[in-house]
């Protein structure tokens, strides 16, 4: 029979010892129940992107919303990866997010909601506005928010305000900025 150790001998390191074989069963179970996913790089690009069908958010926010929304076409190698709604103000807004082939994140917010509500909500506390820009003629107000490495555009467009949101390097705001412009409102139902 094997000896035990009195009380006193028994330490930490024997209660990490009992520990490790346990923990790495979890690992061995939740890996082959496909319930753990790792993510290697820096960039967006570099890791597995989550896919979201962005044509059918579109389709059930424009039966939803009461303003008009407008389903950009992006470019293709831009993977979908987000889709939410919530309020701005007293509005509800709606949200598309895509990786774009370098690996930053844009956003699409769509909302009758002001613009003093959006500015905040896109890009947290410490946004400055910039000045503006003109992409096909239409004015955008820029912002940053170099804390949270956030860029920012609102336009109006009469009915229904376009925010816009890019993390990263360099965010290509201009091309969904045209792309939003080009789109027309989708029907009703």
């Amino acid at each position: 029979m094997a000896e035990k150790k009195p009380r006193i001998l028994q330490d930490s390191r024997d209660m990490v010892w009992s520990i490790i074989p346990l923990l790495l069963i979890c690992l061995v179970i939740a890996g082959i129940a496909g319930s753990c996913a790792w993510g290697f790089g820096d960039a967006a690009n570099e890791q597995k992107v989550p896919t979201f069908n962005s044509a059918a958010a579109f389709t059930a926010d424009a039966r939803s919303m009461p303003f008009p929304i407008r389903e950009p076409a992006v470019p293709a190698e831009w993977q979908s990866n987000s889709g939410s709604t919530n309020t701005v103000g007293t509005s509800l807004a709606s949200n598309v997010g895509w990786i774009t082939e370098n690996g930053t994140f844009v956003q699409l917010t769509q909302t009758a909601g002001p613009e003093d509500s959006l500015v905040p909500m896109l890009g947290g506390e410490g946004v400055m506005g910039t000045g503006t820009t003109d992409v096909a003629g239409t004015t955008w107000v820029t912002y940053d928010n170099p804390e949270g490495n956030r860029t920012v555009w609102v336009t109006d467009l009469g009915d229904v305000r376009i925010g816009l949101l890019g993390r990263g390097i360099d965010p290509p705001l201009a091309t969904l900025a045209e792309a939003v412009q080009k789109a027309q409102p989708l029907p009703k139902p």
